[in-house]
């Protein structure tokens, strides 16, 4: 039972997600920021996985809080999720385009918080919602579900493409990470013995 139910609560937000790494790409979601929600979508769809998240946040003020505690929340359902790690492919990786737009992401399930982006996006806001909120995102989540994480825009000239291509390669490569490897019988994917 690869799933797992967060709760987070702030002066800022309040945050609760859900979690099945085994589901059938299901996203329910509801931050309060229309685009997020668009992403966080691509992930439950492209990661087979279902999701569901529920949002307030102080967004009279901006989006940045609320998409970053979207993130730590995802993030520590994720951990919750993947438990002990027994048995997993451990690495994923996927190279996703959307028109002229190109984007990979390389992920490890390393049990270390590293977070490489690469982006550089063709302009600041997509309708209302600031693009540096997505390395915040990514970074929150990088934190606290303790991955590695590369996401690198190869090409791309419109901004929207370019991160529906992070997020779907995301979806991807984490769906890879995550995959139950038959020949693991179980062990932990490391030489340490842990992750």
């Amino acid at each position: 039972m690869r799933r797992a139910e967060i709760t987070r609560n702030t002066l800022e937000t309040q945050v609760s997600v859900a979690l099945d790494l085994d589901g059938a790409g299901v996203g329910r979601l509801a931050s309060g920021v229309p685009f997020l929600d668009h992403m966080l979508d691509q992930i439950a769809r492209h990661g087979g996985i279902d999701l569901e998240v529920a949002a307030k946040g102080d967004l009279h003020i901006d989006a940045h809080h609320t998409v970053e505690d979207i993130g730590i929340t995802l993030g520590q359902a994720l951990a919750r999720a993947l438990g002990d790690k027994k048995g997993l492919r451990r690495y994923g990786h996927a190279y996703v385009p959307l028109d002229e737009a190109l984007s990979r992401v390389v992920v490890d399930l390393s049990g270390r918080p590293g977070l490489s982006f690469n982006v550089e996006f063709t302009r600041a806001q997509i309708g209302v919602f600031d693009v540096d909120l997505v390395r915040e995102f990514f970074q929150a989540l990088v934190n606290h579900a303790q991955i590695t994480l590369h996401i690198d825009t190869l090409r791309g000239d419109n901004a929207h493409h370019q991160a529906e291509s992070v997020f779907k390669a995301f979806g991807r490569a984490l769906r890879m990470a995550c995959e139950v490897d038959p020949r693991a019988a179980g062990s932990i994917p490391s030489t340490k013995g842990a992750l």
